[in-house]
């Protein structure tokens, strides 16, 4: 492995001094580098970390996580929250934050230098920070492709120099991968395994304190401040748009922060504090297992829902400027804009998007489905037998992955063998 010393060259000096929280594992300890930026990556990463100490118990994880990941054993050198940034517009003006970040990031892991270090998506950030530490001869895996198969194709390049493997959650990327000579392994989605097959409505309704009888809809406006801020709103109000229209309506909204929770409780009070709405901290499983139905940002809570087996409404408003950019530069090259829709094939899901996402269009939207029953259980059936075929004990193929990447898995899995 490079000496750190040397190693430090590659960054640019501009590089703060570590901080004093960024303390060296002990001496001997198998240390896994690791920065995720988003709640999706955050519960990507505590699965890995959960897996690997099942296999290497002694093993020391840091680098920057979110409660999950924290939870699982990861000491954060830096709050997640300061990452989780989105768009081409917005994140322009935190530009000067991320890097420092970064540059700190690059020099605690050049001078204490991990056995392999994992970008848990989050591809602006990661990607760069793999560059310099693979230069220094740290084995780099990134776990969740960026999506170089729908748009900035010239993603590959980076991702060839910065990369020993790409771990791909979805089976229709390694193709495109391996056409462009990125080193890939299909190690599937952990949620797939996670979320089960069957689902006890009743039980997360008890469990939630929501109507047993009711129709429920759930409301994902998304997970990062900046969704919220221009989602909340407009989705409280289809809300109130449905249930003058459906009187019998219930609604639900998961939480994952107090942020966020201060937001959505803003919007609920400035467009109807009558509404009635549950809000619920974290526990998004329950609140999808507990819906009939579902309102969300597009993002990764599209994949949650098609694991639920919920039909839904997908919706998304970016910054403008973002917006006409990704358009006039036709930046982006599928024909879908929800996870969900891609991995069935065809728009199961409508997606309603910029000047689309209007309460009357989503609801309408929704509507449709409630005056349709049949169209609701074909669109389940279609999302079982997808959950079904995403089912491959991922986390532990993710593990292996990593393992073998420090050069570890054959001894691992010889031990483990004959152990039994």
């Amino acid at each position: 492995m490079t000496n750190p010393v040397h190693a430090e060259k590659l960054v640019p000096r501009i590089i703060p001094s570590s901080p004093p929280s960024l303390t060296p594992a002990r001496p001997g300890a198998l240390r896994v580098g690791m920065v995720a930026n988003e709640p999706s990556g955050d519960q990507l990463g505590a699965s890995l970390i959960q897996a690997l100490q099942e296999c290497i118990p002694d093993i020391h994880f840091e680098g920057v996580g979110g409660p999950r990941m924290q939870a699982a054993g990861c000491h954060s050198l830096v709050p997640m929250e300061q990452l989780s940034v989105m768009g081409l517009v917005e994140v322009v003006r935190h530009l000067p934050r991320l890097w420092r970040i970064r540059r700190g990031l690059a020099r605690h892991f050049l001078a204490h230098p991990p056995h392999v270090f994992v970008g848990i998506d989050a591809p602006d950030f990661n990607l760069r920070l793999e560059e310099w530490l693979h230069r220094a001869h740290i084995p780099t895996v990134h776990y969740v492709s960026p999506t170089v198969w729908a748009w900035r194709p010239g993603r590959v390049r980076a991702m060839r120099r910065s990369l020993d493997l790409m771990l791909s959650v979805f089976p229709f990327e390694v193709a495109f991968l391996e056409r462009h000579r990125v080193p890939v392994r299909y190690v599937g989605h952990p949620l797939a395994e996670e979320i089960p097959l069957e689902h006890d409505r009743a039980g997360a309704r008890a469990r939630l304190g929501l109507p047993a009888h009711r129709t429920v809809l759930a409301v994902l406006p998304g997970s990062r401040v900046s969704e919220v801020q221009r989602l909340a709103r407009v989705f409280l109000e289809t809300a109130q748009w449905c249930l003058e229209r459906r009187p019998q309506l219930h609604f639900v909204i998961p939480l994952v922060n107090a942020p966020i929770r201060a937001l959505v409780e803003a919007a609920w009070q400035a467009v109807d504090p009558q509404l009635p709405v549950t809000l619920v901290d974290g526990n998004s499983r329950d609140v999808l297992t507990a819906a009939d139905l579902v309102l969300t940002a597009s993002g990764t809570a599209t994949l949650e829902a098609l694991l639920h087996q919920r039909p839904m409404v997908v919706a998304y408003r970016l910054n403008p400027l973002t917006y006409w950019l990704a358009t006039r530069l036709k930046l982006v090259k599928v024909p879908y804009v929800a996870l969900s829709n891609l991995l069935v094939g065809e728009a199961l899901a409508p997606e309603l998007l910029q000047d689309a996402c209007r309460p009357a269009g989503l609801g309408e939207a929704l509507l449709s489905f409630l005056d349709n029953p049949e169209r609701m259980r074909q669109i389940q059936e279609r999302y079982r037998q997808v959950h079904q075929g995403l089912r491959c004990d991922s986390r532990h193929r993710a593990a292996e992955a990593v393992l073998g990447v420090m050069g570890l898995w054959s001894e691992v899995g010889h031990h483990e063998s004959g152990a039994s």
